[in-house]
């Protein structure tokens, strides 16, 4: 009897811990029941931005010209030497090249290398100087030799035309107007920046332009040169847009 009664009671108890952990998960499900059926989600959007600055370099920079033969210093004669140089730039807007000569204390760029001789004079373009711009007059259409002295002149050309500044384009008659190149737009070394190159875009790939330098030195000339190295001293400085 005593076994029958303690099994009942064994019965009871496990049915009563069943209901009451049966209670126990039913208010837990309730509980969380809110959370599980009316779940919120909230999103936010934000962003990463990173500054990539203009930026413009000579991949190629200018090397120094040795002019393509000597010339006769009493018969004369005539030179040219090239330098070239590549920009590199990401500014849509583009960059410009200017050009400048050392100043030496003398009129001219060109010196003799030891007596400090000046009669390799500049390019005669004075007479295209304006009331403006009296120092730093625009480059002169085609190349006029002196009868009396030799003259040190330069021009510019690009691979893509158009870079060139618009200072050695021609209409026929005068530089810095029109679209021609096809006679040359000849310069006047000068001791303050002159504007050789402006681009109105990048060049992601670099862009190449080349100045072209001459040296004329007429028969007989009035203005004898000393037999010695000229030599002349140019920068380029290179300006985003």
């Amino acid at each position: 009897m005593n076994t029958v009664t303690h099994f009942a009671n064994q019965v009871t108890y496990a049915a009563a811990l069943s209901v009451a952990t049966l209670a126990f998960l039913f208010v837990a499900l309730m509980a969380a029941e809110p959370q599980i059926t009316h779940s919120q989600v909230t999103t936010e959007e934000f962003s990463i931005q990173q500054t990539i600055t203009a930026e413009s370099s000579f991949s190629t920079p200018p090397a120094d010209v040795v002019m393509n033969g000597s010339i006769n210093g009493l018969t004369g004669g005539q030179a040219t030497g090239t330098s070239q140089f590549v920009v590199l730039t990401n500014n849509a807007a583009g960059y410009r090249v200017d050009i400048s000569f050392e100043d030496n204390g003398s009129p001219n760029a060109m010196l003799g290398d030891i007596s400090g001789n000046q009669n390799l004079r500049d390019y005669d373009d004075d007479d295209l100087a304006t009331a403006a711009n009296p120092g730093n007059p625009e480059p002169s259409r085609g190349y006029t030799a002196s009868t009396t002295a030799g003259q040190f002149a330069y021009t510019v050309t690009s691979s893509s035309t158009f870079d060139t500044d618009q200072s050695f384009f021609h209409n026929g008659s005068e530089c810095n107007a029109g679209i021609d190149q096809s006679a040359v737009c000849w310069k006047s070394p000068d001791v303050a920046d002159f504007t050789i190159v402006q681009r109105g875009s990048s060049a992601l790939t670099g862009a190449t332009s080349t100045i072209i330098f001459n040296v004329t030195v007429p028969a007989t000339p009035t203005a004898v040169l000393e037999a010695e190295t000229y030599t002349a001293t140019a920068t380029l400085s290179l300006f985003n847009l």
